[in-house]
């Protein structure tokens, strides 16, 4: 038997072609650089933009608590007497006393009486080694500035304390007669240790540049850029600093991200400086991961021709051997030639087998990766919006009638905020819930509680768009098998969709919801005057990120979860056109016994500011 001789193949310098290919993809890496960049700049910038809107409401908030305090200070009558008797030492030790019960109740760091010369009557700190008592400061801005009938501001370092104070100077009157001059000054130290310890610092200069509040101690009372001779002037005249030259702050701006804001009421600037250093690390943390990823696949992609080549040798020979052993069984019977024909086809249809196999993981796989990015999106997006829309209407309700001192009103205001933060805490136990296919029992939960709910967290959208309500509910409660939590859910996101359709048609705008109950159950009907459905909205509404709205708007969840849930209570969900225009949702719930539900501690009513 002559043995059988492999076929040659030709051999071709492949990893030369892949070092070109490298070569070639390589410019691919500065857009991937660019991008990087410019993303986590931005995400940098809110960052610190968000931080920036909270220090600065937190420092506004110290300097307003004390604002009005010198003026109603100044009525007291131990003050006035002591202005009165300037000599008379149980009217000032009477005043010392008072000053210092005022400063320990309201935490301001000293206040003190001055008379129309300057000099210091009176003080909370009258036992202490630094005492303002006997001293006079009439160079200060607030002491110029009260007598001169106006509110006295001032930023700078105690001369008798060393230590840093914001000031409020106010004259005390009688008439149109000026006895003195009530000042408070408060401590700063603590806003800067708000700051914590990261990577960016905190600046704060005044209307002459120089830093006073800082996170950065070495960067304290230097001046941010050169000073003009009229602020020279006016620190020489004032002494707000521990020095008459500030030294320059040398800051190389190139290293540095700053976002800036301006006090309007001091005249400061605040500012965050962030090293760019938190950027650049991060892009080079990218540009290594995709050089990273560009040599794998490289080194996949060689290692794949090299395989190519090793199966190609291998069916080269495999012909070849075929074809000799043709050869040779030409004398076979025609029943093995059958049985060979019988093997090829079952090779072909295990192979075809095997590709429909992997066909249908790829899609299971890719159906349960739908279903968890649903149900964590759908916790995001829907779920939460609502009752932080509630809490912020609450809350900026509250700010009003806190200005009018209707404190009662207030604190239901504040109730009504601990309670949706309550519902938001239930709501994400529930979602976690769902997730993790958690079937909770069955409960009796009241319908018109969880609507009225759901009303409320959308009464202020629904206003300011103009919609008319109009219900056909029955008054006494209609009982169903769900989970209160849930159902909240989703009336709340099919009453939001009603919105949504509406806020694209021009006014009269008019929500309908109806009720029915029989022998099968609980029927909720919700319709709206908007267009409707269309034809391909009909046939995808329920499925996941399938919308007709803007990205802005939603991402084509609220359907599908509102289904699953309904799915999951034993209930149904009807989504179609109605006769005469606009879309009909009609929700079908199963009859339950009377439950302990509690009627909603939501109120329309309470949603309209005062």
């Amino acid at each position: 038997m002559t043995p059988v001789t492999p076929p040659k193949t030709e051999r071709r310098p492949r990893w030369r072609s892949l070092l070109l290919l490298a070569l070639l993809l390589l410019p691919l890496l500065w857009p991937v650089q660019q991008l990087a960049e410019r993303y986590y700049r931005e995400q940098l910038l809110e960052r610190n933009r968000q931080t920036l809107d909270l220090y600065v409401a937190s420092l506004l908030g110290t300097l307003r608590r004390y604002e009005v305090l010198p003026a109603l200070l100044g009525d007291l009558p131990g003050l006035r007497a002591a202005l009165s008797a300037p000599t008379d030492a149980d009217r000032l030790n009477s005043a010392n006393q008072l000053l210092k019960r005022v400063a320990q109740d309201t935490g301001a760091a000293v206040i003190y009486l001055m008379a129309v010369d300057g000099t210091t009557l009176a003080s909370s700190n009258w036992q202490q080694s630094d005492s303002f008592v006997g001293r006079n400061f009439t160079f200060r801005p607030y002491f110029r500035d009260a007598m001169a009938g106006k509110p006295g501001r001032f930023f700078g370092m105690g001369t008798s304390s060393g230590r840093r104070g914001y000031y409020f100077g106010n004259a005390i009157r009688e008439g149109e007669q000026i006895l003195g001059v009530l000042v408070i000054k408060i401590n700063l130290d603590d806003t800067e240790t708000l700051w914590g310890k990261t990577p960016e610092r905190l600046l704060v200069t005044d209307s002459n540049g120089v830093v006073i509040l800082t996170s950065h101690p070495d960067w304290r009372f230097r001046a941010s850029r050169p000073l003009s001779p009229q602020s020279q002037q006016e620190i020489a005249r004032d002494q707000p600093y521990p020095t008459q030259q500030p030294p320059p702050l040398q800051l190389d701006a190139k290293q540095w991200l700053q976002q800036s804001r301006t006090l309007r009421e001091t005249g400061w600037d605040v500012s965050i400086l962030a090293p760019r250093t938190l950027v650049s690390g991060a892009v080079q943390k990218v540009l290594y991961i995709a050089a990273a990823s560009l040599s794998v696949l490289l080194l996949l992609l060689g290692l794949l021709l090299q395989r190519r080549r090793y199966y190609l040798q291998r069916i080269a020979l495999a012909a070849h051997t075929r074809n000799e052993l043709e050869t040779r069984v030409q004398h076979r019977t025609q029943d093995l030639q059958n049985l060979n024909n019988r093997l090829k086809e079952e090779v072909l249809e295990r192979e075809q087998a095997q590709q429909e196999l992997l066909r249908t993981q790829d899609e299971l796989l890719q159906a349960g990766k739908l279903s968890a990015l649903g149900t964590m999106s759908a916790s995001i997006s829907h779920e939460l919006n609502q009752p932080l829309a509630a809490i912020r209407s609450y809350a900026d309700n509250a700010s009003v009638l806190l200005d009018q001192q209707r404190i009662e009103e207030t604190r239901s205001n504040l109730k009504l905020i601990s309670e949706l933060t309550s519902r938001m805490a239930s709501i994400i136990s529930h979602l976690r819930a769902f997730a993790r296919r958690d079937r909770h029992a069955p409960e009796s939960v009241a319908l018109q509680p969880a609507l009225d709910d759901a009303l409320a967290l959308l009464a202020k959208r629904r206003r300011s768009m103009e919609v008319e309500l109009l219900r056909d509910l029955p008054e006494a409660p209609l009982w169903v098998q769900a989970g209160e939590t849930r159902l909240r859910q989703v009336l709340g996101i099919l009453l939001a969709n009603a919105l949504d359709a509406l806020s694209a048609t021009a006014p009269p705008r008019r929500i309908w919801l109806t009720s029915e109950q029989n022998s099968e159950g609980v029927k909720l009907s919700i319709r709206d005057s908007g267009p409707g459905f269309s034809p391909e909205a009909l046939a995808r509404a329920r499925e996941p990120f399938f919308t007709t709205k803007t990205n802005a708007q939603g991402l084509g969840l609220g359907l599908a979860i509102c289904d699953n849930l309904i799915g999951a209570l034993g209930g149904k969900l009807s989504l179609t056109n109605h006769p005469a225009g606009g879309a009909l949702l009609t929700l079908y719930l199963q009859h339950a016994a009377s439950g302990s539900s509690g009627q909603s501690t939501e109120d329309l009513t309470n949603m309209s500011p005062p």
